[in-house]
Protein backbone atom coordinates (compact mmCIF):
# COMPACT_ATOMS: atom_id res chain seq x y z
CA UNK A 1 0.00 0.00 0.00
CA UNK A 2 1.42 3.38 -1.05
CA UNK A 3 1.20 6.41 1.21
CA UNK A 4 -0.38 9.63 -0.08
CA UNK A 5 3.07 11.19 -0.32
CA UNK A 6 4.37 8.27 -2.40
CA UNK A 7 1.36 8.49 -4.72
CA UNK A 8 1.87 12.22 -5.26
CA UNK A 9 5.59 11.79 -5.94
CA UNK A 10 4.82 9.01 -8.43
CA UNK A 11 2.21 11.11 -10.26
CA UNK A 12 4.13 14.41 -10.13
CA UNK A 13 7.74 13.24 -10.45
CA UNK A 14 8.89 15.67 -13.14
CA UNK A 15 8.81 19.38 -12.33
CA UNK A 16 9.75 22.25 -14.64
CA UNK A 17 10.45 25.70 -13.21
CA UNK A 18 10.39 28.77 -15.47
CA UNK A 19 12.79 31.47 -14.29
CA UNK A 20 16.09 31.06 -12.41
CA UNK A 21 15.85 34.24 -10.33
CA UNK A 22 15.39 34.46 -6.57
CA UNK A 23 12.03 32.70 -6.48
CA UNK A 24 12.69 30.30 -9.36
CA UNK A 25 15.96 28.93 -8.03
CA UNK A 26 14.42 28.65 -4.55
CA UNK A 27 11.49 26.64 -5.92
CA UNK A 28 13.83 24.41 -7.94
CA UNK A 29 16.02 23.89 -4.85
CA UNK A 30 13.01 22.92 -2.74
CA UNK A 31 11.59 20.40 -5.21
CA UNK A 32 15.02 18.88 -5.91
CA UNK A 33 15.82 18.52 -2.22
CA UNK A 34 12.52 16.65 -1.80
CA UNK A 35 13.54 14.11 -4.45
CA UNK A 36 11.79 15.43 -7.56
CA UNK A 37 13.36 15.62 -11.01
CA UNK A 38 13.63 19.34 -11.76
CA UNK A 39 14.25 21.18 -15.01
CA UNK A 40 15.21 24.81 -14.36
CA UNK A 41 14.53 26.98 -17.40
CA UNK A 42 15.69 30.50 -18.21
CA UNK A 43 16.45 32.13 -21.56
CA UNK A 44 19.66 33.55 -20.05
CA UNK A 45 22.68 31.29 -19.50
CA UNK A 46 23.99 33.89 -17.03
CA UNK A 47 20.80 33.71 -14.98
CA UNK A 48 20.91 29.91 -14.97
CA UNK A 49 24.51 29.89 -13.76
CA UNK A 50 23.73 32.46 -11.09
CA UNK A 51 20.67 30.49 -10.01
CA UNK A 52 22.60 27.24 -9.70
CA UNK A 53 25.40 29.03 -7.84
CA UNK A 54 22.81 30.33 -5.38
CA UNK A 55 21.37 26.86 -4.86
CA UNK A 56 24.86 25.43 -4.25
CA UNK A 57 25.73 28.18 -1.77
CA UNK A 58 22.47 27.73 0.11
CA UNK A 59 23.06 23.98 0.28
CA UNK A 60 26.60 24.63 1.57
CA UNK A 61 25.14 26.73 4.39
CA UNK A 62 22.71 23.93 5.23
CA UNK A 63 25.61 21.45 5.35
CA UNK A 64 27.59 23.83 7.60
CA UNK A 65 24.59 24.05 9.94
CA UNK A 66 24.30 20.23 9.85
CA UNK A 67 20.76 20.39 8.47
CA UNK A 68 21.77 18.16 5.56
CA UNK A 69 24.78 16.02 4.62
CA UNK A 70 27.22 16.37 1.73
CA UNK A 71 25.48 13.40 0.14
CA UNK A 72 22.14 15.22 0.42
CA UNK A 73 23.68 18.25 -1.27
CA UNK A 74 25.07 16.16 -4.14
CA UNK A 75 21.76 14.37 -4.61
CA UNK A 76 19.84 17.67 -4.67
CA UNK A 77 22.14 19.21 -7.28
CA UNK A 78 21.98 15.97 -9.29
CA UNK A 79 18.19 16.27 -9.42
CA UNK A 80 18.38 19.58 -11.37
CA UNK A 81 18.94 20.04 -15.10
CA UNK A 82 19.15 23.47 -16.70
CA UNK A 83 17.67 24.57 -20.04
CA UNK A 84 17.55 27.76 -22.07
CA UNK A 85 14.94 26.30 -24.40
CA UNK A 86 11.44 26.20 -22.93
CA UNK A 87 10.15 23.46 -25.21
CA UNK A 88 12.98 21.10 -24.24
CA UNK A 89 12.68 22.02 -20.57
CA UNK A 90 8.97 21.33 -20.18
CA UNK A 91 8.99 18.08 -22.15
CA UNK A 92 7.42 15.30 -20.05
CA UNK A 93 6.74 17.70 -17.13
CA UNK A 94 3.90 16.71 -14.82
CA UNK A 95 3.88 20.23 -13.35
CA UNK A 96 5.28 23.52 -14.62
CA UNK A 97 5.80 26.31 -12.09
CA UNK A 98 6.24 29.73 -13.69
CA UNK A 99 8.36 32.10 -11.59
CA UNK A 100 9.14 34.88 -14.04
CA UNK A 101 9.02 38.62 -13.36
CA UNK A 102 5.73 39.96 -11.96
CA UNK A 103 4.58 41.31 -15.33
CA UNK A 104 1.16 40.36 -16.66
CA UNK A 105 2.04 40.47 -20.35
CA UNK A 106 5.13 38.33 -19.83
CA UNK A 107 3.16 35.75 -17.86
CA UNK A 108 0.35 35.61 -20.42
CA UNK A 109 2.86 34.99 -23.20
CA UNK A 110 4.57 32.25 -21.19
CA UNK A 111 1.28 30.48 -20.48
CA UNK A 112 0.19 30.66 -24.12
CA UNK A 113 3.46 28.95 -25.06
CA UNK A 114 3.20 26.38 -22.28
CA UNK A 115 -0.34 25.50 -23.29
CA UNK A 116 0.86 24.85 -26.84
CA UNK A 117 3.87 22.68 -26.00
CA UNK A 118 2.99 20.86 -22.76
CA UNK A 119 1.18 17.53 -22.57
CA UNK A 120 -2.58 17.96 -22.17
CA UNK A 121 -2.42 16.52 -18.64
CA UNK A 122 0.34 18.84 -17.41
CA UNK A 123 -0.70 21.16 -14.59
CA UNK A 124 0.40 24.77 -15.09
CA UNK A 125 1.12 26.77 -11.94
CA UNK A 126 2.23 30.35 -11.44
CA UNK A 127 4.16 31.79 -8.52
CA UNK A 128 2.54 35.19 -9.05
CA UNK A 129 2.07 37.15 -5.85
CA UNK A 130 -0.84 39.27 -7.06
CA UNK A 131 -1.95 38.70 -10.68
CA UNK A 132 -5.29 37.01 -11.39
CA UNK A 133 -5.06 33.25 -11.88
CA UNK A 134 -8.32 33.40 -13.81
CA UNK A 135 -6.86 35.93 -16.25
CA UNK A 136 -3.73 33.83 -16.77
CA UNK A 137 -5.79 30.65 -17.20
CA UNK A 138 -8.01 32.33 -19.80
CA UNK A 139 -5.22 32.38 -22.40
CA UNK A 140 -4.93 28.57 -22.22
CA UNK A 141 -7.16 25.74 -23.41
CA UNK A 142 -6.92 24.11 -19.95
CA UNK A 143 -8.16 26.67 -17.38
CA UNK A 144 -9.16 23.83 -15.07
CA UNK A 145 -5.47 22.84 -14.84
CA UNK A 146 -4.09 26.33 -14.06
CA UNK A 147 -3.45 27.25 -10.42
CA UNK A 148 -1.43 29.61 -8.27
CA UNK A 149 1.44 28.39 -6.06
CA UNK A 150 2.67 31.50 -4.26
CA UNK A 151 5.82 30.49 -2.40
CA UNK A 152 7.35 32.80 0.19
CA UNK A 153 10.93 34.09 0.05
CA UNK A 154 13.33 32.47 0.89
CA UNK A 155 11.58 29.43 -0.53
CA UNK A 156 13.72 26.67 1.08
CA UNK A 157 13.05 28.14 4.55
CA UNK A 158 9.54 29.60 4.55
CA UNK A 159 6.75 27.10 5.24
CA UNK A 160 3.75 28.84 3.68
CA UNK A 161 2.51 28.29 0.14
CA UNK A 162 -0.62 30.20 -0.89
CA UNK A 163 -2.62 27.92 -3.19
CA UNK A 164 -4.83 30.11 -5.36
CA UNK A 165 -7.55 28.53 -7.43
CA UNK A 166 -8.84 30.46 -10.42
CA UNK A 167 -12.51 30.60 -11.32
CA UNK A 168 -12.22 27.38 -13.36
CA UNK A 169 -9.50 25.50 -11.43
CA UNK A 170 -10.77 22.00 -10.75
CA UNK A 171 -11.14 20.44 -7.32
CA UNK A 172 -8.88 17.58 -8.43
CA UNK A 173 -6.02 19.90 -9.44
CA UNK A 174 -6.40 21.93 -6.25
CA UNK A 175 -6.25 18.78 -4.12
CA UNK A 176 -3.22 17.49 -6.02
CA UNK A 177 -1.27 20.72 -5.57
CA UNK A 178 -2.22 20.96 -1.90
CA UNK A 179 -0.92 17.42 -1.31
CA UNK A 180 2.17 18.05 -3.44
CA UNK A 181 3.02 21.12 -1.33
CA UNK A 182 2.87 19.00 1.81
CA UNK A 183 5.48 16.60 0.37
CA UNK A 184 7.82 19.61 0.22
CA UNK A 185 7.41 20.15 3.96
CA UNK A 186 5.24 23.20 3.31
CA UNK A 187 1.93 24.33 4.77
CA UNK A 188 -0.42 24.95 1.83
CA UNK A 189 -3.26 27.40 2.44
CA UNK A 190 -6.08 27.66 -0.08
CA UNK A 191 -7.25 31.16 -0.97
CA UNK A 192 -9.52 32.62 -3.63
CA UNK A 193 -8.52 34.61 -6.70
CA UNK A 194 -8.65 38.30 -5.79
CA UNK A 195 -5.89 40.90 -6.31
CA UNK A 196 -3.03 40.37 -3.84
CA UNK A 197 -4.66 37.16 -2.54
CA UNK A 198 -4.18 37.15 1.29
CA UNK A 199 -0.47 37.67 1.95
CA UNK A 200 0.06 40.75 -0.18
CA UNK A 201 -3.42 42.19 0.29
CA UNK A 202 -2.49 42.62 3.95
CA UNK A 203 1.28 43.11 3.68
CA UNK A 204 1.54 45.64 0.84
CA UNK A 205 -0.78 48.27 2.33
CA UNK A 206 1.29 48.08 5.53
CA UNK A 207 4.53 48.57 3.60
CA UNK A 208 2.97 51.37 1.56
CA UNK A 209 1.73 53.10 4.73
CA UNK A 210 5.24 52.83 6.20
CA UNK A 211 6.59 54.56 3.09
CA UNK A 212 3.84 57.21 3.39
CA UNK A 213 4.88 57.76 7.02
CA UNK A 214 8.43 58.42 5.86
CA UNK A 215 7.22 60.55 2.93
CA UNK A 216 5.14 62.72 5.29
CA UNK A 217 8.09 63.29 7.61
CA UNK A 218 6.57 61.59 10.63
CA UNK A 219 9.80 59.70 11.35
CA UNK A 220 12.99 58.47 9.70
CA UNK A 221 13.76 55.08 8.20
CA UNK A 222 15.48 53.65 11.28
CA UNK A 223 12.83 55.04 13.59
CA UNK A 224 9.93 53.56 11.63
CA UNK A 225 11.57 50.14 11.46
CA UNK A 226 12.53 50.24 15.15
CA UNK A 227 8.93 50.99 16.20
CA UNK A 228 7.61 48.04 14.19
CA UNK A 229 10.34 45.63 15.31
CA UNK A 230 10.26 46.45 19.01
CA UNK A 231 6.66 47.58 19.33
CA UNK A 232 4.98 44.98 17.11
CA UNK A 233 7.52 42.14 17.44
CA UNK A 234 8.19 42.06 13.69
CA UNK A 235 11.48 40.29 12.87
CA UNK A 236 12.27 42.96 10.27
CA UNK A 237 11.13 46.55 9.88
CA UNK A 238 8.71 47.26 6.99
CA UNK A 239 11.12 49.49 5.08
CA UNK A 240 13.91 46.93 5.33
CA UNK A 241 11.44 44.23 4.28
CA UNK A 242 10.40 46.33 1.26
CA UNK A 243 14.08 46.59 0.31
CA UNK A 244 14.46 42.84 0.62
CA UNK A 245 11.36 42.11 -1.50
CA UNK A 246 12.39 44.69 -4.10
CA UNK A 247 10.76 48.11 -4.36
CA UNK A 248 9.91 47.43 -8.00
CA UNK A 249 8.07 44.28 -6.96
CA UNK A 250 6.20 46.18 -4.23
CA UNK A 251 5.19 48.83 -6.76
CA UNK A 252 4.03 46.22 -9.27
CA UNK A 253 1.86 44.44 -6.68
CA UNK A 254 0.33 47.68 -5.44
CA UNK A 255 -0.49 48.67 -9.02
CA UNK A 256 -2.21 45.32 -9.61
CA UNK A 257 -4.26 45.78 -6.43
CA UNK A 258 -5.11 49.40 -7.25
CA UNK A 259 -6.18 48.46 -10.77
CA UNK A 260 -8.16 45.48 -9.49
CA UNK A 261 -10.06 47.19 -6.68
CA UNK A 262 -10.04 50.83 -7.87
CA UNK A 263 -9.64 51.74 -4.20
CA UNK A 264 -7.31 54.67 -3.38
CA UNK A 265 -6.01 52.90 -0.27
CA UNK A 266 -3.93 50.71 -2.60
CA UNK A 267 -2.44 53.62 -4.57
CA UNK A 268 1.39 53.49 -4.37
CA UNK A 269 3.08 56.25 -2.38
CA UNK A 270 4.76 58.85 -4.67
CA UNK A 271 8.05 58.25 -2.85
CA UNK A 272 7.95 54.57 -3.81
CA UNK A 273 7.19 55.45 -7.43
CA UNK A 274 10.10 57.91 -7.60
CA UNK A 275 12.57 55.52 -5.97
CA UNK A 276 11.75 52.83 -8.52
CA UNK A 277 12.09 55.33 -11.36
CA UNK A 278 15.50 56.30 -9.98
CA UNK A 279 16.63 52.66 -9.91
CA UNK A 280 16.76 52.44 -6.12
CA UNK A 281 15.17 49.02 -5.82
CA UNK A 282 16.53 47.81 -2.49
CA UNK A 283 18.94 44.96 -1.89
CA UNK A 284 19.05 43.90 -5.56
CA UNK A 285 20.32 47.32 -6.72
CA UNK A 286 22.51 48.04 -3.70
CA UNK A 287 20.37 50.92 -2.45
CA UNK A 288 16.80 51.45 -1.33
CA UNK A 289 15.71 52.79 2.02
CA UNK A 290 19.07 51.46 3.23
CA UNK A 291 22.49 51.50 1.58
CA UNK A 292 23.74 47.99 0.84
CA UNK A 293 26.74 48.90 -1.27
CA UNK A 294 29.46 48.91 1.42
CA UNK A 295 31.21 45.70 2.47
CA UNK A 296 28.74 43.50 0.58
CA UNK A 297 25.88 44.56 2.85
CA UNK A 298 23.35 43.26 0.35
CA UNK A 299 24.74 39.74 0.55
CA UNK A 300 24.82 39.88 4.34
CA UNK A 301 21.18 40.93 4.51
CA UNK A 302 20.12 38.13 2.18
CA UNK A 303 22.19 35.49 4.03
CA UNK A 304 20.53 36.08 7.37
CA UNK A 305 17.34 34.46 6.01
CA UNK A 306 18.96 31.25 4.76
Amino acid sequence: MFSQEQKIKFLMKNIAVIGAGTMGNGIAHTFAQSGFNVKLIDISETSLKSGMDTIAKNLDRMVAKEKITEADKSETLGNIETFTNTISGVKNADLVVEAATENINLKLNIFKQLDDVCDKDTILATNTSSISITQIAAVTSRPEKVIGMHFMNPVPIMKLVEIIRGYNTSDEVTKTIMELSKTLGKVPTEVNDYPGFVANRILMPMLNESIETLYNGVAGVQEIDTVMKLGMAHPMGPLQLADFIGLDVCLSILNVMYDGFKNPKYAPCPLLVNMVRAGKLGVKSGEGFYDYSESRKAEKVAKQFV
